[in-house]
């Protein structure tokens, strides 16, 4: 058996990969803290995780050993699992968490050390500037937009969230008008994170104009066995497996030791040239799009972990495909559960 913890909202995704490429004999465990059967419906058993981030890994463990799963795989909060590995190790569990190690998790998660680091080995990264202050922001602004446009993140997250492109001439209102546009004034943006009262460090870069390329993989202690890098174009993704932005991400991956369904993220600059934006030790909200090329990516990961044929895959040219909401039918007493 195999046991898909609670994950982003592609868990039905990878669940239904899965499903796809083991054999009927193979049991599949999927598990929430919500309440979510059109998720885990797709799993042979369903299970309600503890709330509790502590309180799980003994519940995990134990609910493994009784039902005789094998291979476990943590999609959120990876390195609360990964700081347990011994323990699923002395119950005779295979652990997958995205990394080998909690070090990993800090020298990617934080993406100041992230970024310090990827540079230092060589790895073409948006060059970045740390700030904690007001006048370290206005600091690195002054200092980068010299050459170009700025951007701001901050340091610590997922979902692109904080992310703002700042400039001066931005109509001061344009950041509460319109949030999705990103773009915010400068002088609006640096008097708000002045008078925060505990202001979370930001990462200040030069802004690259390109298209970002979302590389879905299948690692194994660095080594990817898998890939797919997806590119977004307007309302389309469309797909590549041999170009300078998948080849960045997997050299990423293996600099930093990523084990498991991993995401590693690159931009364009203005010629065209990747550079690494960030590593996800977790599998990405979009990667149920990536079996539209003919590879099945969470298939491969669970059927190679169980030691069992791996499913065959053609790759497909020129596929294009656009997201959709879909209905999916639950009974209404799964959702009191």
């Amino acid at each position: 058996m195999i046991w898909f913890l609670e994950g982003q909202s592609s868990q039905r995704d990878v669940i239904a990969g899965a499903r796809a490429a083991l054999p009927e004999r193979i049991q599949i465990v999927a598990s929430h803290r919500q309440s979510r059967p059109e998720i885990t419906g797709l799993a042979d058993l369903a299970l309600r995780e503890p709330q509790d981030n502590e309180a799980r890994i003994a519940w995990v463990i134990d609910t493994a050993r009784a039902h005789g799963v094998k291979v476990v795989l943590a999609g959120r909060v990876g390195h609360v699992y990964e700081a347990h590995r011994a323990d699923f190790e002395r119950a005779g569990l295979v652990l997958v968490t995205g990394a080998l190690s909690l070090d990993t998790f800090e020298r990617v998660d934080d993406k100041s050390v992230f970024t310090r680091e990827a540079s230092a080995a060589g790895l073409a990264c948006i060059p970045a500037i740390t700030v904690h202050t007001q006048a370290e922001l206005e600091s690195a602004y002054a200092q980068l937009s010299r050459d170009g446009q700025v951007c701001v993140k901050p340091t610590r997250g997922i979902y692109g969230q904080g992310f703002w492109r700042v400039s001066e001439d931005v109509d001061p209102f344009r950041s509460f008008a319109n949030a999705d546009s990103h773009e915010v004034n400068l002088n609006v943006f640096a008097q708000a994170y002045g008078q925060s009262e505990q202001p979370k460090p930001l990462l200040v870069m030069p802004y690259m104009p390109g298209s970002e390329c979302s590389v879905d993989m299948v690692c194994e202690a660095g080594k990817a066995v898998a890939f797919v890098g997806r590119r977004k174009q307007g309302l389309m993704q469309t797909f590549e497996r041999d170009s300078d932005a998948v080849e960045l991400a997997l050299r990423a991956a293996e600099h930093f030791g990523c084990d498991g369904i991993v995401n590693v993220q690159t931009r364009d600059d203005a010629s065209g040239q990747p550079h690494l934006l960030e590593i996800n030790l977790r599998y990405s909200g979009g990667i149920g799009y990536t079996r539209e090329t003919g590879v099945n990516l969470p298939g491969i990961f669970a059927t190679r972990r169980l030691n069992l044929p791996q499913p065959l895959g053609a790759w497909r040219d020129d596929v294009q495909v656009k997201a959709i909401t879909v209905a999916v039918s639950v009974r209404g007493e799964e959702l009191l559960r």
